[in-house]
C-alpha cells in the first residue's frame, strides 16, 4: 500500500498549496488526498493542485467530501448535495484520483421526530445514485466511518448493513483505524470488510475523544489492526489524519513526526509497497 496525506493537516495550518504538496512529497510520502470543495475552489486553485502533484510525481489518491445534507428533511437540500457530490465525483476524475472519501452524517433531533429509518434510506438511495455516477467514472466510493453516538454508520455492523443495503459494487468502505478504536471494534472485525475496503485512514486518539493525532501521541495499539488489515489485502493508500496542530507554526515538525511513526508501523507489518 502507499503512504499517503491529507492535505488538511497543511491547510488548516495556513500553509499555501505549492508548501504543503512539496514538503508531502519531500518528507517520502507516496500520494496525497485533497480536501478541497470544487464548489470553492476558483480556477487557478483547481488547476494549480492538479499541476504541481504531477510535477511532482505525487499522485492523488482520494479526495474528501463532507456531505451531511444528503440525509437532510428537505428535499431540496438533498438534491443540492447529490449534485454537489457529483462535482466532487467529477474532480476526482480530473485529478485521476482512486476514490471520493464520503462523510455522510449524523441522525438529527437525537433520532427523534423524523424515524431513523427514514434517514438511513435516504443515505443509501443517494449512495446508490452517487454509485451509478462513480461507477460511470470508473471511481469508487469511500464511506467514512464516523465514532459519535449519532452516526449513520459508526462501526463495523453499521457499515457492513449500509453496504448490503446499498448493494453497489462502486460503493464501499473507508477503514479509519483511530475512529475502529473509538467505536469499540475489534480488530478481527475487519475481515467483515474483505473485498469491500477502497481505502484507510490512520491517526492517533486518546481513546476518549476524536483525536486525530500523529501515531505514538495516543493509546492506540496499531498492531493487531494492522495485521488484520494486511489480511484484506487492499489495493489502495493508507492516508495520515492529522486535524487542527495544536502549534501551527510547527507543522512541519508534527507531519513528519506522522509519517516517520507510520512508516515505521507500515514496514513492520509489510504494508508498505
Amino acid at each position: 500500500m502507499k503512504l499517503g496525506l491529507i492535505n488538511s493537516a497543511w491547510v488548516q495550518a495556513d500553509q499555501p498549496t505549492v508548501f504543503g504538496l512539496q514538503k508531502t512529497k519531500e518528507l517520502g510520502f507516496d500520494s496525497i488526498d485533497i480536501f478541497a470543495d470544487p464548489l470553492d475552489l476558483d480556477i487557478r486553485e483547481r488547476r494549480l493542485i492538479k499541476d504541481e502533484c504531477d510535477r511532482l510525481d505525487l499522485p492523488i489518491m482520494s479526495i474528501c467530501c463532507v456531505a451531511t445534507g444528503l440525509i437532510d428533511l428537505n428535499p431540496s437540500v438533498q438534491r443540492f448535495h447529490l449534485d454537489r457530490c457529483k462535482k466532487y465525483l467529477d474532480l476526482c476524475y480530473e485529478y485521476q484520483a482512486k476514490n471520493l472519501l464520503l462523510v455522510l452524517g449524523e441522525y438529527i433531533w437525537n433520532q427523534e421526530v423524523i424515524p431513523p429509518a427514514e434517514q438511513w434510506k435516504w443515505a443509501v438511495d443517494a449512495c446508490k445514485e452517487l454509485g451509478d455516477y462513480a461507477g460511470d467514472l470508473g471511481l469508487e466510493i469511500a464511506l467514512e466511518l464516523e465514532p459519535f453516538k449519532l452516526s449513520l454508520v459508526r462501526d463495523v455492523d453499521t457499515m457492513v448493513q449500509f453496504l448490503d443495503d446499498t448493494n453497489h459494487p462502486a460503493v464501499k468502505a473507508n477503514i479509519d483505524i483511530s475512529h475502529l478504536v473509538l467505536s469499540n471494534v475489534q480488530p478481527e472485525e475487519l475481515q467483515r470488510l474483505k473485498g469491500r475496503a477502497a481505502h484507510v485512514h490512520i491517526s492517533d486518539c486518546d481513546g476518549k475523544v476524536h483525536g486525530d493525532l500523529p501515531p505514538g501521541r495516543g493509546v492506540v495499539d496499531f498492531a493487531p489492526y494492522l495485521k488484520e488489515l494486511k489480511k484484506l489485502d487492499i489495493d489502495g493508500a493508507i492516508s495520515i489524519e492529522l486535524e487542527y496542530s495544536p502549534e501551527p507554526d510547527k507543522i512541519v515538525e508534527w507531519v513528519t513526526e506522522a509519517y516517520e511513526a507510520t512508516d515505521q508501523l507500515m514496514q513492520q507489518h509489510g504494508l508498505r509497497g
